[in-house]
Protein backbone atom coordinates (compact mmCIF):
# COMPACT_ATOMS: atom_id res chain seq x y z
CA UNK A 1 0.00 0.00 0.00
CA UNK A 2 1.60 3.25 -1.11
CA UNK A 3 1.25 6.48 0.80
CA UNK A 4 -0.78 8.02 -2.03
CA UNK A 5 -3.52 5.40 -1.54
CA UNK A 6 -4.01 6.23 2.14
CA UNK A 7 -6.34 9.02 3.18
CA UNK A 8 -5.62 11.14 6.24
CA UNK A 9 -8.85 12.63 7.55
CA UNK A 10 -10.43 14.00 10.72
CA UNK A 11 -11.62 11.52 13.32
CA UNK A 12 -15.31 10.62 13.35
CA UNK A 13 -17.21 9.05 16.27
CA UNK A 14 -17.65 5.82 14.34
CA UNK A 15 -13.84 5.45 14.32
CA UNK A 16 -13.75 4.81 18.08
CA UNK A 17 -13.51 1.02 17.80
CA UNK A 18 -10.64 1.47 15.34
CA UNK A 19 -8.76 3.57 17.90
CA UNK A 20 -9.04 0.71 20.36
CA UNK A 21 -7.93 -1.86 17.80
CA UNK A 22 -4.93 0.14 16.57
CA UNK A 23 -3.82 0.86 20.12
CA UNK A 24 -3.83 -2.85 20.92
CA UNK A 25 -2.12 -3.86 17.66
CA UNK A 26 0.71 -1.39 18.30
CA UNK A 27 0.84 -1.54 22.09
CA UNK A 28 4.08 -3.49 22.41
CA UNK A 29 6.62 -0.92 21.29
CA UNK A 30 4.82 -0.62 17.96
CA UNK A 31 4.06 -4.33 17.68
CA UNK A 32 0.96 -6.38 18.47
CA UNK A 33 0.12 -6.49 22.18
CA UNK A 34 -2.92 -8.75 21.85
CA UNK A 35 -1.23 -11.67 23.60
CA UNK A 36 -0.33 -9.50 26.60
CA UNK A 37 -3.84 -8.50 27.66
CA UNK A 38 -6.77 -10.55 28.84
CA UNK A 39 -8.97 -7.49 28.26
CA UNK A 40 -8.31 -6.19 24.72
CA UNK A 41 -10.00 -2.86 25.46
CA UNK A 42 -7.86 -1.95 28.44
CA UNK A 43 -4.89 -0.37 26.69
CA UNK A 44 -7.18 1.73 24.48
CA UNK A 45 -9.03 3.05 27.52
CA UNK A 46 -5.75 4.60 28.67
CA UNK A 47 -3.98 5.68 25.51
CA UNK A 48 -6.48 6.26 22.70
CA UNK A 49 -10.23 6.42 23.30
CA UNK A 50 -10.38 9.51 25.54
CA UNK A 51 -8.77 11.66 22.85
CA UNK A 52 -11.41 10.77 20.30
CA UNK A 53 -14.16 11.32 22.87
CA UNK A 54 -12.96 14.50 24.59
CA UNK A 55 -10.67 16.19 22.02
CA UNK A 56 -12.02 15.09 18.62
CA UNK A 57 -10.91 18.27 16.83
CA UNK A 58 -7.31 17.17 17.39
CA UNK A 59 -7.76 13.55 16.30
CA UNK A 60 -6.94 12.35 12.79
CA UNK A 61 -6.93 8.88 11.25
CA UNK A 62 -5.28 7.18 8.29
CA UNK A 63 -7.56 5.02 6.17
CA UNK A 64 -6.87 2.70 3.24
CA UNK A 65 -8.99 0.10 1.46
CA UNK A 66 -8.68 -2.21 4.48
CA UNK A 67 -10.02 0.43 6.87
CA UNK A 68 -8.66 2.78 9.49
CA UNK A 69 -5.13 1.67 10.34
CA UNK A 70 -3.51 4.64 12.03
CA UNK A 71 -4.14 7.70 14.12
CA UNK A 72 -2.58 10.76 15.61
CA UNK A 73 -4.29 12.12 18.72
CA UNK A 74 -3.65 15.37 20.54
CA UNK A 75 -4.65 17.33 23.60
CA UNK A 76 -4.35 21.11 23.38
CA UNK A 77 -3.96 21.77 27.10
CA UNK A 78 -2.54 18.77 28.92
CA UNK A 79 -3.52 19.88 32.41
CA UNK A 80 -7.09 20.74 31.36
CA UNK A 81 -7.34 17.41 29.53
CA UNK A 82 -6.16 15.52 32.60
CA UNK A 83 -8.72 17.33 34.73
CA UNK A 84 -11.47 16.39 32.26
CA UNK A 85 -10.47 12.72 32.40
CA UNK A 86 -10.36 12.79 36.18
CA UNK A 87 -13.89 14.13 36.18
CA UNK A 88 -15.52 12.28 33.30
CA UNK A 89 -13.43 9.24 32.29
CA UNK A 90 -11.38 7.55 35.00
CA UNK A 91 -14.08 7.18 37.70
CA UNK A 92 -16.24 4.72 35.79
CA UNK A 93 -13.20 2.75 34.62
CA UNK A 94 -11.90 2.47 38.18
CA UNK A 95 -15.08 0.63 39.05
CA UNK A 96 -14.43 -1.89 36.25
CA UNK A 97 -10.70 -2.38 36.79
CA UNK A 98 -9.73 -2.89 40.45
CA UNK A 99 -6.28 -2.46 41.93
CA UNK A 100 -3.92 -5.40 41.79
CA UNK A 101 -4.14 -7.56 44.95
CA UNK A 102 -2.11 -6.02 47.75
CA UNK A 103 -0.15 -9.24 48.28
CA UNK A 104 1.12 -9.34 44.67
CA UNK A 105 4.46 -7.52 44.22
CA UNK A 106 4.51 -4.88 41.50
CA UNK A 107 7.14 -6.77 39.52
CA UNK A 108 4.72 -9.71 39.28
CA UNK A 109 1.78 -7.71 37.98
CA UNK A 110 0.22 -8.78 34.71
CA UNK A 111 -0.05 -6.35 31.79
CA UNK A 112 -3.71 -5.83 32.71
CA UNK A 113 -2.81 -5.01 36.30
CA UNK A 114 -0.10 -2.56 35.23
CA UNK A 115 -2.49 -0.78 32.89
CA UNK A 116 -5.24 -0.73 35.51
CA UNK A 117 -2.78 0.94 37.85
CA UNK A 118 -2.47 3.77 35.31
CA UNK A 119 -6.24 4.17 35.44
CA UNK A 120 -6.12 4.53 39.22
CA UNK A 121 -2.93 6.61 39.19
CA UNK A 122 -2.70 8.39 35.81
CA UNK A 123 0.43 10.27 36.81
CA UNK A 124 -0.16 13.96 36.07
CA UNK A 125 2.20 15.79 33.75
CA UNK A 126 5.00 17.66 35.44
CA UNK A 127 4.00 21.29 35.97
CA UNK A 128 7.19 22.62 34.40
CA UNK A 129 6.75 20.42 31.32
CA UNK A 130 3.09 21.35 30.91
CA UNK A 131 3.91 25.03 31.23
CA UNK A 132 6.61 24.93 28.57
CA UNK A 133 5.00 22.34 26.27
CA UNK A 134 1.29 22.49 27.09
CA UNK A 135 0.02 20.20 24.34
CA UNK A 136 0.77 16.49 23.91
CA UNK A 137 0.12 13.78 21.34
CA UNK A 138 0.07 10.07 20.53
CA UNK A 139 0.59 8.45 17.13
CA UNK A 140 0.25 4.80 16.10
CA UNK A 141 0.17 2.94 12.78
CA UNK A 142 -0.50 -0.74 12.17
CA UNK A 143 2.31 -2.55 10.28
CA UNK A 144 0.74 -2.31 6.81
CA UNK A 145 0.88 1.50 7.04
CA UNK A 146 4.29 1.83 8.70
CA UNK A 147 6.47 3.35 5.97
CA UNK A 148 6.23 5.60 2.99
CA UNK A 149 5.94 8.84 4.92
CA UNK A 150 2.48 8.31 6.39
CA UNK A 151 3.66 8.95 9.94
CA UNK A 152 5.07 12.29 8.84
CA UNK A 153 1.78 13.15 7.12
CA UNK A 154 -0.18 12.43 10.29
CA UNK A 155 2.22 14.42 12.45
CA UNK A 156 2.21 17.35 10.04
CA UNK A 157 -1.59 17.33 10.07
CA UNK A 158 -1.81 17.41 13.86
CA UNK A 159 0.96 19.95 14.30
CA UNK A 160 -0.83 22.24 11.87
CA UNK A 161 -4.06 21.82 13.83
CA UNK A 162 -2.29 22.55 17.12
CA UNK A 163 -0.84 25.74 15.63
CA UNK A 164 -4.29 26.73 14.39
CA UNK A 165 -5.59 26.27 17.94
CA UNK A 166 -2.82 28.51 19.28
CA UNK A 167 -0.56 25.92 20.90
CA UNK A 168 2.99 27.20 21.50
CA UNK A 169 4.59 23.77 21.94
CA UNK A 170 3.86 20.05 22.15
CA UNK A 171 5.40 17.10 23.94
CA UNK A 172 5.14 13.33 23.76
CA UNK A 173 6.51 10.30 25.53
CA UNK A 174 7.82 7.06 24.08
CA UNK A 175 9.37 4.01 25.67
CA UNK A 176 13.13 3.88 25.34
CA UNK A 177 12.86 0.34 24.02
CA UNK A 178 10.80 1.51 21.02
CA UNK A 179 13.85 2.38 18.96
CA UNK A 180 11.93 2.90 15.71
CA UNK A 181 9.69 5.53 17.29
CA UNK A 182 12.59 7.25 19.04
CA UNK A 183 14.41 7.59 15.72
CA UNK A 184 11.23 8.82 14.02
CA UNK A 185 10.70 11.65 16.49
CA UNK A 186 14.30 12.73 16.31
CA UNK A 187 14.12 12.74 12.51
CA UNK A 188 11.04 14.98 12.68
CA UNK A 189 12.94 17.53 14.74
CA UNK A 190 11.69 16.79 18.25
CA UNK A 191 14.12 17.57 21.06
CA UNK A 192 14.78 15.05 23.82
CA UNK A 193 13.81 16.67 27.12
CA UNK A 194 14.27 13.82 29.59
CA UNK A 195 14.78 10.07 29.58
CA UNK A 196 13.85 8.79 33.03
CA UNK A 197 10.46 7.97 34.49
CA UNK A 198 8.73 5.01 36.13
CA UNK A 199 7.90 3.49 32.73
CA UNK A 200 11.32 3.80 31.08
CA UNK A 201 10.13 6.54 28.73
CA UNK A 202 11.76 9.39 26.86
CA UNK A 203 10.01 12.77 26.75
CA UNK A 204 10.34 14.76 23.53
CA UNK A 205 9.23 18.32 22.84
CA UNK A 206 8.80 20.66 19.88
CA UNK A 207 8.25 24.41 19.70
CA UNK A 208 5.37 25.34 17.38
CA UNK A 209 5.87 29.10 17.19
Amino acid sequence: MTDELVRVRPYRPRDLDALYQICLLTGRDGDDATALYRDPWLIGHVHAAPYGIFQPSLAFVAQDDAGVGGYVLGALDTLAFEARLERDWWPRLRGRYPHAPADVPREQWTADQRKADQIHHPGPAEAELAARYPSHLHIDLVPRLQSGGLGRRLMTTLIGALRDHGSPAVHLQVRQSNERAVGFYRHLGFTELSSSDDYGSITFGMDLR
